[in-house]
Order: C-alpha cells, then sequence, then structure tokens
C-alpha cells in the first residue's frame, strides 16, 4: 500500500520538507496508468485515509486522514473508467 511518507520519498521536489505520518492512503491495486506524471489511483484505502474539501466544482483538495498534509486532489469523473474519480 502506499502510506503518507510515500509522497516525502518519491516527489520530495514538489513538497516542502515535512514529517510524514506513514498514514495509509492508496492499495497498489488501485494505481492505473494516467497521461499525469503524478500516481493515479482511483479510491483510497479506507474511508478515514484521507479528507477532502471541495476546491472547484470538478476537483476536491485531498489532505492526509491522520495528519492533515496535503496530498494533491480528487479529480471527479476523470478515472479510467465512466463516473470513477482520480486521485
Amino acid at each position: 500500500s502506499v502510506s503518507c511518507s510515500f509522497f516525502l520519498s518519491s516527489y520530495h521536489n514538489h513538497f516542502k520538507p515535512t514529517r510524514y505520518c506513514k498514514h495509509p492512503l492508496f492499495s497498489s491495486r488501485s494505481k492505473y496508468e494516467h497521461s499525469s506524471p503524478w500516481p493515479a489511483f482511483i479510491e483510497t484505502l479506507r474511508e478515514d485515509s484521507v479528507t477532502k474539501h471541495m476546491e472547484t466544482l470538478s476537483a476536491f483538495k485531498v489532505l492526509c486522514g491522520k495528519c492533515g498534509n496535503g496530498l494533491g486532489h480528487e479529480f471527479i469523473n476523470d478515472g479510467p473508467e465512466e463516473g470513477q474519480s482520480r486521485f
């Protein structure tokens, strides 16, 4: 599974250095190929893995469900299949 520390270790040049909590976020089974340079997932590992706040009509700001670190966005209806979102 992918945890909060994943984002620091793989993309440290894009995030401020901070302490990450290693809270489980996504299963590798929900990962898929997308045209963006970022890893793409269709769902979180657990319901409490992340918290979300609507940022636009088509995107939620996504935060770690445990420590609140910013993780990026959930893009509504931008997943691999119709009706699926992309994290």
